[in-house]
């Protein structure tokens, strides 16, 4: 029953919708999000973005709280996933949705920094909850707020504590041979350092942990691609052709249709454009205006998908590796193909390699994760329980490390659909008062530079 409610959560109609949410907004946009995106990446990566007022985190500390989130085992898992059943051209449709994603993600941030509020400590709190009561009143907005909070908890619980904490302890039990209840003892000893004061402890592990295990694996990934560049052009033709081919390609690879479902289903799930949880993490910080926010959150599709996802899918694709089978006749796909395409390069230091990273990569979304979750709880008990929501988020990882999870991926998975869907409404009826918010912004250089629309 829940596998049937979860493909017809995630069936083509919620992707559409995602896909066209970030079509109109961006056109709504006037395609700002695209036309500065040169500007975005200098302001997100600029000092100015690193500093703060005392009052929240930095910009920047907001976006890697945000990338420590959506940088996670999707980006090497899930990538191999959609390339095995939606062929190469998977990855171009992942783009495609990274690239109206950051119109949705940028209206999520100025949104939720415009209506974002002081929580009883004084620190900035908001989020697609807070802008549905500015857009619906307040009784309506109210309930859509509590409806997409109760999700939010439920998924961050899920996908966010637990899975990832099983995912650390299988790839430490499978390539190391360590038992899952030490690790998962010290990764819940470890998450409690981090979360134990709120954002600003995050944040500082964050803005550390997030640049550096994703310049390394980039650096990984590049080192698989050139070792491999011969096939480059091989690859890249594969991926184009099988994103525009209605038909399947020969060595049985998906057609268009099947390409589009798998890399817009697995660009969502890896960036989160939609969700709502960007904008949880943008509100945070100390920006000067919603629209400066804006920019620099947009970015975070633009490195997650954009590079980290399409670094994983050329790695594969450029290897040979795709369309592997293991002893049983099966196809090999996710963190296993990754490896057999690391390996071609790297030998067994690929999979200890990927096993590394994996751990990296679920330890950030722990954290990322947990304030989402932790400000979607405070809303729903009015700002009261915060410390006991991280215990029982530390519990749940400590369970997670030996527990089998089917139904817990399964339930994520739905919550997730389950956020969308009020926030994307309150996004199509608040999208004007972005456009407003865009039109009348004026920055300095580079966060005052002059906007026109």
């Amino acid at each position: 029953m829940l596998y049937t409610l979860n493909n017809a959560l995630w069936g083509p109609a919620t992707l559409a919708l995602l896909l066209g949410s970030g079509i109109y907004l961006t056109i709504r946009l006037r395609f700002l999000p695209w036309r500065r995106l040169g500007y975005a990446l200098r302001s997100a990566l600029g000092r100015e973005a690193r500093r703060t007022g005392g009052q929240g985190v930095s910009p920047f500390s907001a976006l890697m709280t945000a990338l420590a989130a959506t940088i996670g085992t999707g980006n090497i898992v899930g990538v191999a996933t959609a390339l095995v059943a939606g062929g190469p051209g998977a990855l171009v449709w992942m783009e495609l949705s990274a690239l109206f994603g950051m119109a949705t993600i940028f209206t999520e941030s100025v949104l939720a920094v415009r209506f974002r509020r002081r929580d009883h400590r004084g620190q900035w709190a908001g989020g697609p909850m807070y802008v549905m009561e500015a857009a619906f009143g307040r009784r309506a907005g109210r309930l859509l707020g509590t409806v997409f909070s109760l999700f939010a908890v439920g998924a961050s619980l899920g996908i966010g504590s637990l899975t990832q904490a099983n995912a650390i302890a299988d790839a430490l039990s499978s390539t190391f041979a360590l038992p899952a209840g030490p690790v998962g003892l010290v990764t819940a000893g470890l998450a409690l350092l981090g979360i134990l004061g709120g954002i600003r402890s995050i944040a500082k592990v964050t803005s550390v942990l997030v640049p550096v295990m994703a310049v390394l694996y980039l650096a990984a990934g590049l080192v698989v691609i050139g070792g491999n560049l011969g096939n480059l052009p091989e690859g890249l033709l594969a991926i184009l052709c099988s994103a525009f081919s209605p038909r399947a390609a020969a060595g049985g690879f998906a057609g268009m249709w099947a390409a589009a479902r798998w890399g817009v289903a697995r660009g969502v799930f890896s960036n989160e454009a939609g969700l709502g949880s960007a904008g949880i993490a943008a509100a945070s910080a100390d920006a000067s205006s919603p629209v400066q926010q804006g920019y620099i959150s947009m970015t975070g599709a633009f490195f997650d998908t954009i590079i980290i996802c399409t670094v994983t899918g050329l790695a594969i694709c450029c290897s040979g590796v795709l369309g592997a089978v293991d002893a049983s006749g099966a196809p090999v796909d996710g963190a296993a193909l990754t490896i057999l395409a690391f390996q071609t390069v790297l030998g067994d230091l690929g999979g200890k390699c990927i096993a590394l990273f994996i751990v990296l990569f679920a330890f950030s979304t722990i954290l990322g994760w947990e304030y989402q979750g932790e400000t979607a709880f405070s809303y729903l008990t009015r700002d009261r329980g915060r410390m006991a929501y991280r215990l029982v988020y530390v519990l749940a990882v400590l369970l997670g490390a030996r527990a089998r999870l089917e139904t817990v991926y399964l339930l994520s998975d739905i919550c997730n659909a389950l956020m969308c869907m009020p926030n994307l409404i309150c996004l199509m009826a608040m999208s004007g008062e972005a456009a407003a918010a865009v039109r009348h912004a004026s920055f300095g250089r580079p966060l005052r530079q002059k906007i026109s629309v």
